[in-house]
């Protein structure tokens, strides 16, 4: 066991250890440059997948807003709360500042991969879409790459269906004992019980439970966040310079300044916003849209609601009280957070957050099992497997609920994230010219006039693409289209 755990170990250091956080900033850049800044250019078109205008009519697809949300509801979780907490203990408040820095980065790269697993999706004998950076090996590479594929798969479903829900399951269990002083086991049997009742409905029921439970706990909140801030507005000021103070060095409230703030910083907002980590991809696939960029567009927005939005609240809500001391030994993780709140509010906010990480970790659980659901069919199609994956995705729930000292034995799902996030900039790195080729489509259409750009399969008949999953891309549609565009605005 100790020789495993070892080798584990080993991967660990020489993905996140060593090179793969340098790698996702250098990449984000490259990428934001390559694309023209592409998260800037569309940033007010991202608002509007929240009134659901991208829709294509189809009642019984997923719709662009339900994949953001779900997409969102796996990106904001414990990270967003303990993690941020972490992230300023160890780095000080100027990790904050690098964590927006890391979020505006991973927004291009993010669009870019959402984009690509849009592009290579397959409809299912159901009406529905897969897809995801192991679609876009095979579909996008080709054939000769589907052992990359298969790697992918296994890495998924190890690190995010098996062991980040049993984290999910432990840290919600917690924290309801601790606040509520509820029995581990009521816990676990409560969160299991819905679990099941989520998974086995499939991808339709876990976008609308997602569409329920995500504005909820996110607008909860902003909302209470908001409420501190609007208590302390004289002390932003002083907050913000704190930060961008402690970000560049000027003031050091940790031992390592600048190079804690940015080392916490980036870390943290790689782990919580997922951007170029290959998991968010598989979610954008399954949305009905017309062009991949949309679906890009609103997942690099999804980035920006976890990072600059859910962040910066737990955040503000640590600086502007007087619990956290920089430097100082003490409380930190979720405990910071918490007691910090009760030193805003009072008391009651404590079972508030405790609501709230109930909703983040049943919003995580279930974007965790999709995730692997969706990499399993990389592996095989038999319905016995997915029935035996979904049964031990509610028992993993169960159990890291229950017995706290169980997550230990998941020791290899930071390893296995590090080795799916390489594969995944390989992929994208290997297939930007592809996205670049879709973006100037996107743009060519909007600058024709058109307002809600379509995909055309015909006008990449090099590309290995599904023509069921684009329906509304009629042969002509593009081309019909913009040419109506062109006709108005003349």
């Amino acid at each position: 066991m100790e020789t495993i755990e070892s080798i584990f170990g080993l991967i660990g250091d020489l993905t996140w250890g060593w090179a793969l956080i340098p790698l996702l900033v250098v990449f984000g850049l490259f990428i934001t440059v390559l694309t023209g800044f592409v998260q800037f250019e569309y940033f007010t078109r991202m608002f509007r997948v929240l009134s659901g205008k991208n829709q294509t009519g189809d009642p019984n697809a997923v719709s662009a807003r339900e994949a953001l949300l779900l997409s969102v509801g796996g990106r904001v979780g414990g990270g967003n709360i303990a993690g941020v907490a972490v992230a300023i203990t160890l780095g000080g408040p100027g990790a904050v500042f690098w964590m927006w820095a890391i979020a505006l980065v991973g927004m291009a790269t993010s669009l870019v991969e959402c984009s690509l697993a849009q592009l290579f999706k397959r409809r299912e004998d159901d009406g529905q879409f897969r897809g995801g950076p192991a679609q876009s090996i095979v579909y996008g590479l080709g054939a000769n790459f589907k052992w990359l594929a298969v790697l992918y798969a296994v890495c998924l479903i190890t690190a995010f269906a098996l062991g980040f829900n049993a984290f999910q399951g432990n840290t919600v269990a917690g924290a309801v004992k601790d606040s509520l002083g509820i029995d581990r086991l009521y816990t676990g049997i409560f969160l299991a019980l819905l679990s099941g009742f989520i998974v086995f409905g499939g991808i339709r029921r876990i976008a609308k439970a997602a569409d329920v439970v995500v504005p909820v706990m996110a607008l909860g909140y902003i909302g209470m966040a908001l409420v501190v801030i609007v208590m302390n507005i004289d002390a932003i000021p002083s907050v913000l310079s704190t930060i961008f103070n402690n970000a560049f060095g000027l003031e050091e409230a940790v031992g390592g300044g600048m190079g804690a703030a940015l080392a916490q910083g980036l870390r943290r907002g790689l782990f919580s916003n997922e951007a170029g980590l290959g998991s968010a991809p598989n979610v954008a696939a399954t949305a009905d849209v017309r062009h991949p960029i949309s679906q890009g567009i609103t997942q690099s927005f999804s980035v920006f609601i976890d990072t600059m939005l859910v962040c910066s609240c737990t955040a503000f809500v640590i600086l502007l009280g007087d619990v956290y001391t920089p430097g100082a030994e003490g409380v930190d993780g979720i405990a910071l957070t918490q007691q910090s709140l009760v030193s805003h509010l009072g008391d009651w906010t404590q079972y508030f957050l405790s609501f709230m990480i109930l909703l983040f970790a049943f919003s995580s659980i279930i974007y965790n099992y999709y995730l692997g659901e969706n990499a399993l069919t990389e592996i095989t199609h038999s319905k016995v497997a997915q029935l035996i994956l979904r049964l031990v995705v509610i028992g993993i729930v169960f159990a890291g609920a229950t017995a706290p000292g169980a997550t230990a034995v998941f020791f290899f799902s930071d390893p296995m994230m590090g080795i799916l996030a390489v594969v995944n900039l390989v992929v994208i790195m290997m297939l930007l010219p592809t996205c670049l080729r879709i973006l100037s489509d996107f743009r060519r259409q909007l600058k024709a006039g058109v307002d809600r750009p379509v995909l055309n399969p015909d006008d990449f008949p090099d590309l290995d693409l599904c023509r069921s999953a684009w329906t509304g891309a009629a042969p002509g549609a593009a081309s019909e289209e913009t040419a109506e565009g062109a006709k108005q605005q003349a």
